[in-house]
């Protein structure tokens, strides 16, 4: 898969420093069981959520769909997460690779637009809760029952991210095994019933080709996001590329057997492959307590990723305080050693934006994502090309063309869901990303005349060298 070097996590022309960039922080680290579910739960928390590709394209389209779209995305993306984020191993993560490669303006655009799609992504996980939910306890499908549940769940949730890392870390390896077992029983009890003629449904006639992508997408995107808490996982530059290889086999697995066994064992009806239609798939195949079995395992997953994604949200924004790009009050640690205001933050966003729909909140955190997603491309070919002898703990094993033409596919597929945007979301979308541009020389101003207080962290390597000298970069 690449190559790894055993090295130590210093800046450019730096003398190795007595500290490392978390010792700050004595709280105990990840391990790779709790983070190879910490990614699973950032980029997928099972095949719930999938089943717009179905009512979307049909079985053949959603089954190619997952197999191939992660050769063009996620794979190209888990690597490149895994050479900078071994490259970087702190919890600034993307922001920090932007930074050093195009400088700090444009690693702060990059930390403002991945931080405003990671909290709109999370406002979908108590939709997708109570979407599973109220066939089963039908008053919470609207109203005040609603928006209290929401309100509970979101506040509930975000005391689990106050209690720590590896509270959150095995908390998302239980809920994972409780969510994916159902699917693995009913694969099983599915078997006998399976047509394959039902797996080569496809006509191109009636294929909603944004909702489609859309949904291939945000299932199968964030792998770079576990890079935000490179700094609270145990040696970063061995673990973070082995959690990643297992993690890829875990979601891509978990999206096509449940789909392939789903689709193949009952009759067709596409209309029927919205939100939530898995718990009636179960039903049909394995009875009521299957039902219920999927319908909590929904649950629990959503709860999983609401978790993750706020801890990798929150340690972004510290990690951004700690290179003095956002007030250092987001940098204060909690006595469990988690980002208290960055939570905070994260869940403020959560509720004030929970009033979207599905499908609203999808497209408009994949526009915001693909802007991000083309920053970190260009620091990653930028690095390549301008350090190409530096020091890398994880390296893909292809030169500064091959590194080019790994970003090529999933350069193509961003341009390709741009395209596709509706105009309601490229309007919001580029509204939010002038609010970055502008709000970044804000800040300036604002640390500039001292109305709040910024630092940099003394333990974190100096990154503006990286603009001042051609010399190699050594972690």
């Amino acid at each position: 898969m690449g190559q790894h070097d055993d090295v130590e996590y210093i800046g450019i022309n730096e003398p190795p420093s007595p500290r490392s960039p978390s010792s700050s922080n004595n709280m105990k680290k990840v391990s790779i069981l709790p983070l190879i579910f910490l990614i699973f739960y950032e980029v997928s928390g099972g095949p719930f959520g999938v089943e717009d590709s179905v009512n979307a394209a049909g079985p053949l389209l959603a089954l190619i769909g997952f197999l191939v779209f992660p050769f063009i995305w996620s794979v190209p993306e888990a690597l490149i997460t895994a050479e900078m984020g071994t490259m970087f191993p702190e919890d600034g993560g993307y922001v920090v690779w932007v930074s050093s490669a195009l400088g700090p303006y444009w690693g702060f655009q990059q930390g403002w637009m991945k931080w405003l799609s990671g909290v709109i992504d999370n406002a979908l996980y108590p939709v997708l809760f109570l979407d599973y939910l109220k066939s089963g306890i039908p008053v919470l499908a609207d109203g005040w029952p609603r928006v209290l549940a929401v309100l509970v769940l979101t506040l509930a949730l975000t005391y689990l991210n106050f209690r720590g890392m590896t509270i959150v870390g095995w908390v998302a390896v239980l809920l994972g095994l409780f969510s994916l077992v159902p699917f693995v029983i009913m694969g099983v009890i599915s078997i006998p019933k399976i047509e394959p003629a039902r797996w080569l449904v496809v006509d191109l006639h009636v294929v909603d080709w944004n909702l489609y992508l859309n949904t291939l997408f945000w299932n199968l995107n964030y792998w770079d996001s576990i890079s935000t808490l490179a700094g609270e996982v145990d040696n970063p530059k061995k673990t973070l590329p082995k959690a990643l290889f297992y993690a890829l086999i875990l979601v891509v697995s978990g999206y096509f057997f449940p789909l392939l066994t789903s689709t193949g064992a009952i009759p067709l009806k596409r209309e029927d492959w919205t939100d939530g239609y898995f718990s009636d798939v179960a039903k049909i195949i394995g009875g009521v307590w299957l039902r219920w079995w999927i319908q909590a395992g929904a649950a629990m997953s959503n709860m999983g990723m609401f978790v993750t994604e706020m801890s990798s949200d929150s340690f972004q924004l510290l990690g951004m305080a700690e290179r003095g790009m956002v007030p250092e009050f987001f940098a204060k640690r909690s006595r469990h050693g988690t980002p208290t205001i960055g939570i905070l933050f994260s869940a403020s966003g959560v509720l004030l934006l929970s009033w979207l729909s599905f499908q609203e909140i999808v497209a408009a955190e994949n526009f915001l994502y693909c802007f991000g997603m083309i920053l970190e491309f260009i620091a990653f070919v930028r690095l390549r090309m301008k350090y190409p002898a530096a020091s890398r703990p994880y390296k893909i094993p292809v030169g500064t063309v091959g590194s080019i033409l790994l970003c090529v596919p999933p350069t193509a597929l961003i341009v390709v869901v741009l395209a596709l945007s509706t105009l309601k979301v490229m309007v919001i979308s580029v509204i939010a990303i002038i609010i970055g541009l502008v709000l970044q020389p804000f800040l300036k101003y604002v640390e500039k005349k001292r109305w709040i207080k910024f630092s940099t962290s003394a333990d974190l390597p100096d990154l503006c060298n990286a603009h001042e000298t051609s010399e190699s970069l050594v972690y």
